[in-house]
């Protein structure tokens, strides 16, 4: 077997994996019970609650992880290597685990006051989806980031450009594809987010339950029809904005 089929028979038989994973879903659904369960007040809540949410979560890592990205990325300084260490805290430990920490912590008498707030609430949906995808964005465009040349922002600079000036108009359009790359993924992975959210928000109906909560509370229940069509509609929003991102990146 030559390289060529050797790579490709890999490749096709890890696509043809997940494909058949995502077409075993198919097997559960029957047309008119599947359409009630879809358009059921409490799954459109739960749909619409984790495209907000996500939506959040993913806002507020681009709006921090692009600054933290370009210091790590441009700056040399203390302890470095350090702090990028501490970004691969979400890698390295369970979204679970992630959650508890989170929860010890509001259990401290540094937030205890802000507990209620975070604690089985939507706002802490939003910042255990956070903590889960953030590092990652950082990553994401730290390499998009170390791409683009210095040499760009030192001839704005040449010019009269402040640094800041020279970010704005030279470096960020030119990471463009990079930073809308990393704000799908991180979106995407902040949908599918279950472990935080369920450690921190809890699974309230009609309150903190989102999509993937949905999907466990469904088979925690035998209900494998409806986990598995929850979970089509999940796989379907992921996938299908991933897939559209990358056909406009080639345009």
């Amino acid at each position: 077997m030559n390289l060529r089929r050797l790579t490709l028979t890999a490749l096709l038989s890890l696509a043809g994996f997940y494909l058949l994973l995502i077409l075993s879903l198919l097997y559960f659904l029957q047309g008119s019970e599947a359409l009630g369960t879809l358009l059921s007040a409490r799954v459109l809540y739960s749909l619409r609650l984790s495209l907000l949410c996500a939506s959040g979560a993913s806002l507020f890592s681009l709006l921090l992880g692009l600054p933290a990205a370009y210091a790590l990325s441009r700056h040399r300084f203390p302890g470095r290597r350090l702090v990028d260490t501490l970004l691969e805290l979400p890698l390295v430990v369970s979204p679970a685990a992630l959650g508890a920490m989170i929860l010890i912590f509001f259990n401290t008498p540094l937030a205890e006051k802000w507990k209620a707030l975070f604690v089985l609430a939507l706002p802490g949906i939003v910042l255990a989806q956070f903590a889960t995808v953030a590092g990652l964005c950082v990553r994401l465009l730290k390499a998009a980031l170390d791409e683009i040349p210095t040499r760009y922002e030192e001839v704005a600079r040449s010019l009269g450009a402040t640094p800041l000036r020279a970010f704005l108009t030279v470096t960020l359009p030119l990471c463009r594809r990079g930073l809308l790359s990393a704000l799908v993924l991180t979106w995407a992975k902040a949908l599918g987010e279950f472990g935080a959210t369920f450690t921190v928000a809890g699974s309230m109906p009609f309150r903190t339950e989102t999509l993937p909560i949905a999907i466990y509370l469904h088979l925690s229940s035998a209900d494998l029809q409806a986990a598995a069509l929850l979970t089509l509609v999940l796989v379907i929003t992921g996938l299908g904005i991933l897939y559209l991102v990358r056909v406009l990146g080639r345009a």
